[in-house]
């Protein structure tokens, strides 16, 4: 009897999965449905706020692989506009809506992955379901916000939330000729940045035209007299706003598995072991609705980044296939930019430090991505975070102009492979005017870090 796996989401882990598995198993051995309740498969997210600012030009250019694709050569059965409704792990059911014609169906699996993905958190005020309020989070997301765009022709827009998404699409709304707000209660942009470096941000934020209200809470979103978005109500007055967008963060999408007492951890997202299996027979989970442990801290974690969806999509996947796989876990490695501010972090923050038990110390450097005589030579700020003992890397922050920020990926090595600070600083970095000084500002960083260990000891 031909095997069946069911995946719940036609993104990043689900299609990872289904591919790897279509790879190590024939169609004659396996039957492969897909549901996916949007429109399109396998898309990247993360460019969604670069077409609507106009810096992608077409919505097609962000698809990797259409379902379509997908069917024709893997023999993958996606069904785009199907919404799983219920599961079933006692009966090993799953209930699904066809969309289109709102007809329901039952469909028996042997193996499932529930890769749902995140969805955007949105605070519970007034107003937040108006019309003229988005999250971004989907394709069909930013189809909305291109059509506010086109047909409302905004003036003002208020972004609500600092993180990657609210400065993101704060950026893009700036590129778009909006005036923009950007309000968040938190003191500072970007809170997975120490506030020192974030201070950074919101300086140069500032200084590309947009308006900070920080340490603000927002209480409400008034709508005009056709039911549209007007407002925005916050503890420091009320602004105009003819869009708004809610950068407050996802959270793991498990609504589904907590329906059918799939168990759900602590960090919000589905509990699964290194090989991407629940607790339930059958039932697997990868991506942004699972989560996973930080490889530092030891602490679950849920977050929700691309480049996790498709590894653990892929460790699903092989296991699935009969290929044994672990998922190493993760250190929330990250990159933004916010017009031409790059922003980077990797492992523990200082307080993240000491709350996962460690005594932290720090080093920060002021350096320039290039010889200083080169042309085109840009300011780069680099924080390092190491224990005091041991002189253990913990974590790595970076803000600068353009060539900063990939610079994070040295520090996310040295991580991994849990380096001290003092051992960093012979790393063999390639070097030449046009890339870097001859002590690059990684480097640098690393020896100021061992020298605040020395001190501290």
């Amino acid at each position: 009897m031909t095997r069946r796996l069911i995946v719940i989401g036609g993104d990043a882990a689900g299609m990872s999965a289904a591919s790897q598995a279509r790879r190590l198993i024939g169609g004659e051995d396996l039957e492969i449905l897909v549901f996916e309740r949007g429109r399109f498969t396998s898309y990247a997210a993360c460019g969604i706020p670069y077409w609507i600012a106009g810096m992608v030009d077409e919505r097609d250019d962000l698809i990797a692989r259409a379902p379509e694709t997908f069917r024709d050569r893997q023999d993958i059965d996606v069904r785009i506009r199907h919404e799983v409704v219920a599961i079933d792990p006692g009966q090993r059911t799953v209930t699904v809506r066809d969309l289109a014609t709102d007809e329901q169906a039952s469909h028996r699996y042997d193996d499932l992955l529930i890769a749902t993905g995140a969805t955007p958190v949105r605070p519970p005020i007034d107003g937040v379901d108006l019309p003229g309020v988005f999250g971004v989070q989907t394709l069909e997301d930013g189809h909305q916000v291109l059509d506010a765009l086109e047909h409302r022709e905004p003036r003002r827009a208020v972004v609500i939330g600092g993180g990657y998404i609210g400065l993101e699409m704060a950026e893009a709304m700036t590129i778009r000729g909006l005036d923009v707000t950007l309000v968040d209660r938190l003191p500072q942009p970007m809170n997975t940045i120490d506030p020192d470096l974030g201070a950074q941000i919101a300086e140069a934020m500032r200084g590309m035209g947009m308006t900070l209200h920080l340490e603000t809470d927002v209480l409400a979103i008034d709508a005009d007299g056709d039911g549209h978005v007007r407002a925005v109500e916050t503890a420091a007055g009320t602004f105009d706003a003819d869009l708004v967008v809610l950068g407050t963060g996802t959270r793991p999408l498990t609504d589904l598995a907590e329906a059918a007492e799939i168990p759900v951890g602590s960090a919000g997202g589905i509990v699964t072991d290194a090989q991407q299996r629940t607790p339930v027979d059958g039932v697997w989970a990868a991506g942004d609705c699972a989560q996973t442990h930080h490889r530092i801290s030891g602490q679950p974690v849920a977050i929700a980044l691309g480049t996790i969806a498709n590894k653990q999509g892929r460790i699903a996947g092989l296991n699935l296939g009969g290929v044994a796989a672990r998922f190493p876990g993760v250190l929330g490695t990250a990159v933004t930019k916010v017009c031409e501010v790059e922003i980077a972090r990797t492992g523990l923050s200082e307080d993240g430090a000491r709350s996962a038990g460690f005594d932290p110390v720090t080093a920060v450097v002021e350096g320039s991505t290039r010889a200083h005589y080169y042309p085109g030579a840009r300011p780069i700020t680099v924080k390092v975070i190491a224990e005091r003992d041991s002189g253990r890397l913990l974590g790595a922050q970076i803000v600068g102009k353009e060539g900063a920020a990939k610079r994070i990926d040295v520090f996310a090595t040295a991580l991994w492979n849990e380096m001290t600070v003092e051992e960093m600083i012979n790393l063999d970095l390639a070097y030449a005017p046009p890339f870097s000084p001859v002590w690059d500002p990684v480097l640098i960083a690393a020896r100021q870090g061992a020298n605040a260990v020395a001190d501290a000891g």
